[in-house]
């Protein structure tokens, strides 16, 4: 299957050759650590075969937080903490987006941009959940930001999966949304947002730098409800450990050509598009996120302070919704079958014999 790791091999050194100067330390880094991925380079191990002595060659993998090949099982364990965080009730899902102007700023000033953004976001949203004419309580809030549109497009803005409830006032009582399909008004959450956003530009000496015109216009803030929040906290999954694209949307890469597919959110069409290897590279490091920049955010019951608050909301939840458990019924304990060998391990050449360590392989070295 074709990775970004043989694009990067292919047409990293050209790009360097040509946008070397404009690179970012963390975006050289994403170069380097992509392309040795799971090469001699970074050292692995090797295994052999307990019957038929085939050797397997497994070399490590670079662990970049932008790299679409590693974090499956860290993934995984993301995944599992935080479903297991969520709250038993219902979700909303709210993405704020930076308008169109205000992207040149945010692409000189990453770091800081990226922080306002979230912040604001979270800051907006808190004020009004507070406010008693919608919640008037403090909800969970997890928030992860993204750069990407499916086309690879710059297009800052940040998910955010809120409980759709709260603690309410000092006794902390557990209050549901008013409604079922409103958490708070779009229209006052995005003017909130856009005051907040700008406030912060002032204070960072940076609004002389942003167009007048674009705190006169509306920005765009969407509101949708989100169930349970599984669904929701599955895609947000994808992007936690990675960025932008996954090697699987990758297509063909010949004559210095990369073909990649996307959905369009309009219509909802499977399109494609082909860029040169050295385009294509630019467009995907445009993502790449300043280093030690945290894109995955709590706040509200959810913030990591506030774990007391969490514990409570969960226990009056249950509570409101326990059943009497069943009566349980003895039964025989099943016998422990014998563990199994792990696919991984089982010899893919003869299908028989089982895969031992037998040699570590330094960093540096040369593939056999």
């Amino acid at each position: 299957m074709l990775e970004l790791a043989d694009i990067v091999r292919a047409a990293g050194e050209l790009y360097q050759q040509r946008h070397g100067p404009t690179l970012l330390p963390s975006q050289r880094r994403a170069l380097r650590d992509i392309a040795a991925c799971r090469t001699a380079a970074l050292g692995g191990h090797v295994r052999a075969c307990d019957h038929c002595g085939t050797r397997q060659y497994s070399y490590h993998s670079c662990r970049n937080r932008h790299c679409p090949a590693c974090h499956g099982d860290q993934t995984r364990r993301w995944l599992d903490r935080q479903r297991a965080r969520l709250l038993p009730c219902a979700y909303f899902l709210l993405t704020f987006t930076l308008p169109a102007e205000l992207r040149a700023l945010a692409r000189a000033h990453q770091k800081l941009i990226y922080g306002l953004l979230m912040t604001a976001a979270a800051a907006a949203l808190l004020k009004l959940t507070a406010d008693p004419r919608y919640l008037g309580a403090r909800p969970g809030v997890l928030a992860v930001l993204h750069t990407w549109t499916r086309a690879l497009l710059y297009h800052p803005h940040v998910h955010m999966l809120v409980t759709a409830g709260g603690l309410r006032g000092p006794d902390r009582t557990w209050v549901p949304s008013t409604r079922a399909a409103f958490l708070v008004p779009g229209r006052a959450l995005s003017r909130l947002f856009r005051g907040k956003v700008r406030a912060g530009l002032r204070k960072a000496g940076l609004l002389d730098q942003a167009p007048p015109a674009v705190w006169r216009q509306e920005w765009v803030v969407h509101v949708q409800h989100a169930g349970t929040g599984a669904k929701v906290l599955d895609y947000l999954a994808r992007y936690v450990f990675r960025i932008a694209i996954v090697n699987s949307r990758l297509e063909r890469f010949d004559d210095g050509h990369v073909t990649f597919r996307y959905r369009d959110g309009r219509t909802g069409t499977t399109k494609r598009c082909t860029l040169d290897a050295v385009s294509f590279i630019g467009r995907f490091l445009q993502h790449v996120l300043p280093q030690g920049f945290a894109k995955v955010r709590h706040y509200g019951l959810f913030s990591p302070s506030r774990h007391d608050l969490l514990a409570q909301a969960r226990e009056q939840l249950i509570a409101a919704s326990a059943s009497p458990p069943p009566a349980r019924v003895p039964i025989d304990p099943a016998p422990v079958p014998a563990p199994e060998i792990s696919p991984r391990l089982r010899c893919p050449a003869c299908g028989i014999g089982v895969l031992h360590l037998v040699e570590t392989l330094l960093p540096g070295g040369r593939s056999p």
